[in-house]
């Protein structure tokens, strides 16, 4: 019985042991098991790539539907059927999941297909350097549309995107400025926007340039100045007008006789366009004095001077 006992014991004591190698060789596999899907996430999930402007808008998606939906009831163009959610889908395949430097204009395309329409003649107003004057103005007489204006452009103006090949496919936290590669999403998407703005311009087109730049109001690296002008077409075009606009109280820099205008004025000669220019157009330099009433420019608003 003794013996028999001891057996007992020592077969009890192999199965414990035993049982017991197995669950520290489970451990160890899920413990590698789980190692190696960690790194397969971390390398599928890397940190988004860093760039100098900022990320992609917040909330991108609500705003630019909510965008669409507003201009389509306000009705300020004929646009016919327009699908604010294949809009957006549009916009989002674009860039979503791509490194922001390789954007193409293919990319955009079904974009500008979807959300184009045609511009009535005599309203084109093409600006450089004068955002807030042009913008102000053309809100304050709706006889004028920028690009800024138009279905495209009012969508999606003051708004960052761009893909990143990373999950989730947006980068929130930066994005290329057009200085950091030729490529990048926003300047590929505005020079195509831009072309196709001034593809549809006719009649009678404006111009509000910046007089009080240094460097002159005219430069042939702007979009205006190496997209916009070159895609003007003088068979649908019968005059451009320059208003070149000083600040108020700012350095009168330029002048429709000063080289910078010459540089513009030879290039549209060129592509045989009339031109005129005035030097502060009175209805916006009436604009710029009700924000500065009491400044001594303001009581010379009646001098503007044009230039055939």
């Amino acid at each position: 019985m003794p013996s028999q006992r001891g057996s007992a014991r020592r077969r009890q004591r192999c199965v414990l042991l035993t049982g017991i190698a197995i669950l520290l060789i489970a451990l160890v596999l899920a413990a590698a098991l789980a190692s190696v899907l960690t790194g397969r996430k971390e390398e599928a999930s890397p940190e988004p790539l860093k760039w100098q402007g900022g990320g992609t808008t917040r909330n991108l998606r609500e705003i630019v539907l909510g965008r669409c939906y507003s201009y389509l009831v306000e009705g300020r163009v004929k646009l016919g059927d327009k699908d604010c959610l294949k809009i957006w889908e549009s916009l989002k395949a674009a860039f979503i999941h791509k490194n922001p430097c390789n954007a193409t204009t293919k990319d955009y395309q079904p974009l500008m297909e979807l959300a184009s329409h045609p511009v009535p003649c005599n309203k084109s107003l093409f600006w450089s350097r004068t955002y807030d004057l042009v913008h102000l103005y053309s809100r304050s007489n709706h006889h004028f549309l920028t690009l800024e204006d138009t279905f495209l452009g009012y969508m999606l103006d003051g708004l960052s995107w761009c893909g990143d090949p990373s999950a989730p496919g947006i980068n929130y936290e930066s994005c290329p400025k057009w200085s950091e590669c030729e490529g990048s999403s926003g300047s590929v998407f505005w020079k195509m926007a831009s072309k196709m703005f001034a593809e549809a311009a006719c009649g009678v087109v404006h111009v509000m340039l910046n007089g009080s730049i240094e460097t002159g109001a005219f430069r042939s690296s702007s979009v205006f100045g190496s997209v916009e002008v070159f895609n003007l077409n003088p068979d649908k075009i019968s005059e451009i007008r320059i208003w070149l606009m000083r600040d108020i109280g700012g350095p009168q820099s330029d002048s429709c006789s000063g080289n910078s205008i010459k540089k513009l004025r030879n290039i549209l000669e060129e592509r045989n366009f009339k031109i005129t220019c005035e030097d502060n157009y009175r209805p916006v330099q009436l604009l710029q004095c009700v924000h500065n009433p009491g400044h001594p420019d303001c009581s010379l608003c009646t001098n503007s001077t044009e230039a055939p």
